[in-house]
């Protein structure tokens, strides 16, 4: 069963992100990275707003498809995890959240 990891970026006062790098770096780096142990899919979204017309409570989300467990497991132990949560610096200042999920 594929299981999706979830990454998302809080807004905050004083923080930073990088949506160009992000785009055109950091997510060509996941899927080369991680499409070898079993990524399958990627979706990227870009905070807006609330509901409310605040500030988005999120500047950006990333969900990451894996063809099951085993392969999520297998990605984040793979010899280019460093790499990847390394280029996280390069583009971000926002400790980000993760979630892994299942489709209901």
């Amino acid at each position: 069963m594929a299981v999706i990891l979830s990454v998302l970026y809080p807004a905050a006062d004083g923080k930073s992100f990088d949506q160009a790098y992000y785009d055109s770096h950091h997510i060509p780096l996941v899927k080369e990275a991680f499409g070898p142990t079993g990524l399958t899919g990627v979706q990227v979204f870009k905070g807006l707003s609330a509901p409310d017309g605040s500030q988005a409570p999120y500047v950006a989300m990333a969900h990451l498809t894996f063809a099951d467990a085993a392969a999520l497991q297998a990605s984040m132990t793979s010899p280019r995890a460093g790499e990847v949560f390394a280029d996280v610096a390069k583009f971000t200042n926002i400790q980000p959240v993760t979630q892994v999920s299942t489709p209901a």
